[in-house]
């Protein structure tokens, strides 16, 4: 069996991909919300709930998993390294999907900075005068908030009641808060800009598909920072940038398997 963990809307492109020639796939993605974008698919088993890296171990024995994709977000670096680890341990081939990175087409504009995490991020920000707008997600504005910042900090965040309910316990005002589905295209990214009269907006460097194409240009249009959290180094076994390369890839290693 085929496993294949999905946490980008990537995961629709290879999972379709993979059904040209087998249904033989093991599923896995952290949310309902992910389950549901694939119910149109094929495959064997579905699971909608995170794993840990027992559980992996767990699911990749149950069901014989001889090949492991993960698709999963470029920063979910906890069920990549417990990807390797599971595959290692039981001799599965493991294959990374990786969304293409952006921040080297602006490494020269003095407008993007590229920080490696939220301290780094902290010495920046404390240099900004006005309005900041979040969009690195709401797993890390307890880090933002820690900040103490004088400016005001708009978090785009997605609208789950779940989320909305984390951020008031942790006293961000609802003025302060925008809900919605991402990503944003360019337009609206100016216009949250504009509205709020931002001068800074933070982000990681999510790929095009995440939006952080539009978000960069936005900045650079309107003369703000736009700081970007960048990733985390991984080496992996066998990496790919396309969704049908992995795909044509794995193919092959089903060809010698049968």
């Amino acid at each position: 069996m085929i496993g294949l963990i999905v946490g980008t809307s990537e995961g629709k492109n290879i999972l379709s991909g993979l059904n040209k020639f087998t249904e033989n796939i093991f599923i896995s993605t952290a949310t309902a919300y992910g389950a549901e974008l694939l119910k149109d698919y094929k495959y064997k088993v579905f699971n909608e709930k995170p794993l840990d890296l027992v559980g992996l171990m767990e699911v990749i024995k149950e069901n014989d998993i001889k090949i492991l994709i993960d698709a999963s977000h470029p920063y979910a670096l906890e069920i990549t390294e417990n990807a390797i680890e599971a595959c290692r341990v039981y001799g599965v081939q493991y294959v990374r999907y990786e969304r293409p990175p952006l921040l080297k087409k602006f490494k020269d504009n003095k407008n993007v900075v590229m920080v490696e995490d939220y301290e780094s991020l902290y010495e920046h920000l404390k240099t900004i005068d006005g309005t900041i707008l979040n969009t690195t997600g709401s797993r890390n504005i307890g880090k933002i908030l820690d900040f103490n910042l004088k400016n005001r900090v708009i978090h785009r965040v997605l609208p789950s009641i779940k989320v909305l309910v984390e951020m008031l316990d942790l006293g961000v005002g609802v003025e302060d808060i925008v809900a919605m589905k991402g990503p944003v295209g360019y337009e609206l990214n100016c216009g949250f800009i504009n509205e709020y009269r931002a001068k800074a907006i933070l982000m990681k460097d999510s790929g095009v598909q995440g939006g952080t194409y539009d978000k960069i240009k936005a900045a650079i249009d309107n003369n703000i920072m736009a700081f970007i959290i960048g990733r985390k180094p991984m080496e992996y076994s066998k990496v790919f940038y396309s969704e049908i390369e992995v795909v044509k890839y794995v193919s092959g290693l089903m060809e010698v398997t049968e």
